[in-house]
């Protein structure tokens, strides 16, 4: 297939050529999705708008209470990243899972989130921490939640000339647990199953607040509120956790394929889960907060 190869210098001249060239245009970060999409056929676009020139995309900084990851960071940086693992250990968890050290070199943050690939590793953790996504446009930027990012099976609420900027995570609280879990049928580039993040803010033994999501086991990474729910004013239990990872395993919407049957991905949610939950609780007691 021939395509035309751009590379603009800013980030309004990448947002004014995706508007300009619309559904016949894709952006290029790492390419790690986006080329295995073009040689299944899933990827059409004959124009490719390459993002490594334009400075501002990379990095990992903290500044008061928001932790910023340019999107086009690695996820090896995210991996190895001390900020991440202090903020969000269920990030880092993630980012180490995903493929690789060759995969993980190249693969981007924002293209784990904008090809959205409902088996992507990073988008769970970004939920259940309630991150934002700053997203570029033609007319200037907007911050979106995690959470309302991924419309269907790789859809987003990206439109024509938009960019995705930055992740920003918001400082964790005292008290805070996080968690990622994911099984695979071999250790290495295999995709996950499924996977899952965990949340627990824990406070004087009760636990105050908490998020479930689930990844490769629906359309898109899926909060499960009905468990969060469940967990809230409870005492963090052995009991209680199971009973959270029954509700997750009945929310769960998963396919069957050549990975496993939608029956086993149901029982391997419920699996991950209560060993979320339990990592998670465990971490809610022993670190304090982000200083």
């Amino acid at each position: 297939m021939e395509f035309r190869y751009h590379r603009p210098a800013t980030v309004a001249d990448a947002c004014a050529l995706g508007q300009r060239l619309g559904a016949g245009a894709a952006f290029l970060a790492g390419g790690t999705e986006l080329v295995p999409d073009y040689q299944r056929g899933r990827e059409t676009a004959g124009d490719l708008i390459a993002l490594a020139g334009i400075p501002g995309l990379r990095g990992i900084e903290s500044g008061g209470d928001t932790l910023r990851i340019g999107s086009l960071t690695t996820v090896a940086d995210v991996a190895r990243s001390p900020l991440v693992a202090r903020w969000l250990p269920a990030l880092a968890e993630a980012a180490r899972a995903l493929g690789s050290p060759a995969i993980r070199n190249r693969a981007t943050v924002g293209g784990n989130f904008c090809r959205a690939v409902s088996c992507a590793d990073l988008p769970p953790a970004a939920l259940v921490a309630g991150a934002r996504l700053r997203i570029a446009t033609p007319g200037g930027a907007r911050d979106v939640a995690a959470a309302e990012f991924f419309v269907g099976a790789r859809r987003t609420v990206l439109g024509p000339g938009e960019l995705l900027t930055d992740l920003l995570l918001p400082a964790p609280p005292a008290g805070r647990g996080t968690r990622f879990e994911r099984f695979s049928l071999r250790r290495g580039m295999a995709l996950a199953v499924a996977s899952v993040a965990a949340r627990l803010d824990v406070e004087r033994g009760v636990i105050a607040g908490a998020a479930i999501a689930l990844g490769a086991v629906a359309p898109t990474p899926m909060l499960v509120p009905e468990a969060a729910e469940l967990l809230r004013g409870g005492r963090p239990s052995a009991a209680l956790f199971e009973r959270a990872a029954e509700v997750c395993a009945a929310a769960s919407l998963p396919i069957g394929d050549v990975r496993g049957s939608a029956g086993h991905r149901r029982r391997v949610v419920r699996v991950l889960v209560r060993r979320a939950l339990e990592r998670a609780a465990a971490r809610a007691t022993t670190e304090g907060p982000v200083s």
